[in-house]
């Protein structure tokens, strides 16, 4: 079973936007199909120079260029390159598509065309064969579409598109590498139904070579056999950049152009991990379900009859005696300090608004991916929701934020205000700033423009903030949340604790189930991030985010119901940093993800990798964290709210 690039409900929305009759009805954003006639210009935009995979399948950079960095060299239109827009998340992805020379025809072949023809000196070959030796690819855009190279999976014998395309390539058992100067386009398209002259782009294959021309060129030049060109690293070397497009006809509909692309190798492996995951996980919160019901049930049935002897009959303590309550496990025994304010309630409640923005956000975009409507076809559109979701729900956070805090009894109330929508922010764009610097000082296309960070800031300052301050204005006014229980005045003393439910191994223990419910999900996004793929998978990753609430919560309270029955009370900064350890091993993963699949030389590759894992990591605590609190909040205030208190 393969899964697409949409979820039925989206694939079955997209066929009927693009029905003929609903043609010029509406399109959901980034989906709307461009039809040409034959003879028009179709135009083919140049992105960023990523790096990819070398020929020993390891990663040697995580730095990206512009395709008009001054030493690539390549050909520039006769006005200039122009910046082609792009959304936010686009640019925060690192995409800059720009405009290019090559010029293309609908269903026009051009056998062998010039471009340009410049000369590389010392410094520029050197850096050019290095970037290839890194396993760096070109990656061009034609309506839309990725232009890429045709694999073939081995398990299935399909033909499948990966996009991008080889800078060149390094000779087997060799030193040298080839440049490649010579590009032969051919693009797939689908004449429109019930069109005769029109005409619709859905796949992009770009063939490099390697081509050391030594005359002029015209159009019995390409089908001459040549040497490679190879880049002098001691002198000049002149190169003549030339290109070829071919049109083919395709059966392939535009609505399911992106299959191709879109590809999951060996979907069983993918399958059987999550199917595996998941039984694990629900048989893991079945046990402690059924184990946490029983035992509550009848704790809470035997206080309440003691409860009830203690009020018949004045020799209730004699009843307790014999009935062995001497013998419990002691959670009810600290019911005077169960909700006592703990210590830094300020920082916990800051903590609690954003992991809650946090929830709501990454629950929505997913579900917003599920159901297609961030469509890849629509370059940048995952990561510009996620910032507007998390703008816009700004208000989630600082109402959750206040309502927390003052439950807590907190009274720096205008201090919670204003940390609420600063501190997890300003951490996450400080480090973020750092890192671009880095990138700024490898002239990587990386590096996200001053402007845009501005922009970034003025999102921050006029929307979120604002509605944060609304929402924790809201909470403050509302009632306080009552625990169940009144607090003593002094507190209880707390019994020393067994090895297991000491601070580092409980949280370590808690911390490794949520990690392996999404583990397996994990890799294919870090696969995603690092070696430029395009992830699609959302059905997948609605069901691990699932499995990990459902963990995170399960073992969070099972670990606080044994603290209360250690008569332990202090669950609450417990219960949070408990499941917000999931981020510790997320960042450990990264290590091992790092030595065993990266190969990242300089120290800037490494800053950057560490420094995007470590804010990864961050974000994954908050969220966690939060998870493993409200359950054991609300966990904490059933079963207190369920026993009759004298």
């Amino acid at each position: 079973m393969q899964l697409r690039d949409h979820a039925p409900l989206g694939r079955l929305l997209a066929a009927v936007l693009v029905a003929p009759q609903l043609a010029s009805a509406f399109y959901l954003p980034g989906v709307a199909p461009t039809s040409y006639k034959q003879g028009d210009a179709v135009p083919l935009y140049v992105n960023a120079i990523r790096p990819t995979a070398g020929s020993d399948a390891m990663l040697h950079s995580v730095v990206s260029y512009d395709y008009y960095h001054p030493l690539f060299q390549f050909c520039q239109p006769e006005e200039g390159p122009q910046d082609v827009g792009a959304s936010l998340g686009s640019i925060l992805f690192g995409d800059r598509i720009k405009t290019s020379p090559l010029e293309l025809s609908m269903a026009k072949n051009e056998s062998c065309k010039a471009l340009c023809k410049t000369t590389y000196q010392q410094g520029a070959a050197t850096f050019v064969n290095q970037q290839i030796k890194s396993g760096i690819s070109l990656n061009w855009l034609v309506d839309g579409l990725p232009a890429g190279q045709k694999i073939v999976d081995v398990l299935t014998e399909e033909e499948v598109y990966n996009p991008g395309f080889l800078l060149g390539q390094q000779v087997v058992e060799s030193d040298q590498v080839q440049f490649h100067n010579h590009y032969d386009i051919l693009i797939e398209y689908h004449q429109v139904a019930g069109s005769e002259d029109q005409y619709r782009v859905v796949g992009v294959i770009v063939q490099p070579e390697s081509r050391r021309y030594t005359g002029p060129v015209d159009e019995d030049s390409c089908s001459v056999p040549m040497e490679p060109l190879i880049l002098n690293e001691s002198g000049e070397t002149e190169v003549q950049f030339t290109y070829g497009v071919y049109w083919v006809p395709s059966k392939t509909a535009w609505a399911t152009r992106w299959d191709k692309y879109l590809h999951v190798f060996d979907p069983k492996i993918h399958w059987f991990s999550l199917i595996n995951s998941a039984v694990i996980v629900v048989f893991l919160v079945l046990t402690v379900m059924s184990i946490l019901v029983r035992a509550l049930k009848k704790d809470i049935a035997r206080y309440n009859r003691l409860d009830q002897l203690n009020l018949d009959d004045l020799s209730g303590t004699s009843a307790l005696m014999e009935d062995g309550v001497q013998e419990d496990s002691g959670w009810k025994l600290v019911h005077g300090d169960v909700f006592r304010t703990p210590s830094h309630p300020l920082l916990l409640s800051v903590f609690l608004g954003n992991g809650a923005q946090l929830f709501v956000m990454a629950g929505f975009t997913i579900v917003f991916a599920l159901l297609g409507f961030l469509s890849p076809s629509n370059r940048g559109s995952l990561g510009t929701i996620m910032i507007l979701l998390y703008t816009v729900l700004g208000f989630v956070g600082g109402y959750t934020s206040a309502r927390m805090y003052k439950s807590l009894q907190g009274d720096k109330w205008k201090l919670c205000i204003v940390l609420t929508p600063v501190l997890v922010p300003g951490i996450v764009f400080a480090t973020f700033f750092l890192l671009d610097l880095f990138l700024w000082a490898q002239s990587s296309s990386g590096a996200v423009p001053f402007t845009t960070m501005l922009v970034i800031i003025l999102i921050w300052f006029i929307i979120s903030v604002p509605l944060s301050c609304a929402g924790s204005w809201l909470g403050f006014r509302a009632p306080a949340i009552e625990p169940p229980v009144r607090t003593n005045q002094i507190p209880r003393q707390i019994p020393p604790v067994t090895s297991y439910l000491r601070p580092v191994p409980s949280c370590l223990l808690v911390g490794l189930l949520p990690f392996g419910a999404i583990f397996v999900e994990l890799h294919f996004i870090m696969s995603s991030i690092w070696f430029s793929k395009i992830y699609y998978m959302f059905g997948f990753l609605f069901v691990c985010y699932g499995l990990m609430i459902m963990t995170c919560a399960a073992v969070t309270v099972l670990l606080v119901y044994f603290l209360l029955c250690a008569e332990n009370y202090n669950w609450q900064w417990r219960a949070f940093l408990a499941a917000g350890t999931t981020s510790a091993y997320i960042f450990l993963n990264a290590i091992i993800y790092w030595i065993s699949k990266l190969s990242l030389g300089g120290l800037a590759g490494s800053v950057l990798y560490i420094g995007y894992s470590l804010l990864i990591s961050f974000l994954c605590f908050i969220l966690t964290g939060s998870i493993g609190f409200f359950a054991s909040w609300l966990f904490v205030r059933k079963i207190y709210s369920s026993i009759k208190i004298d």
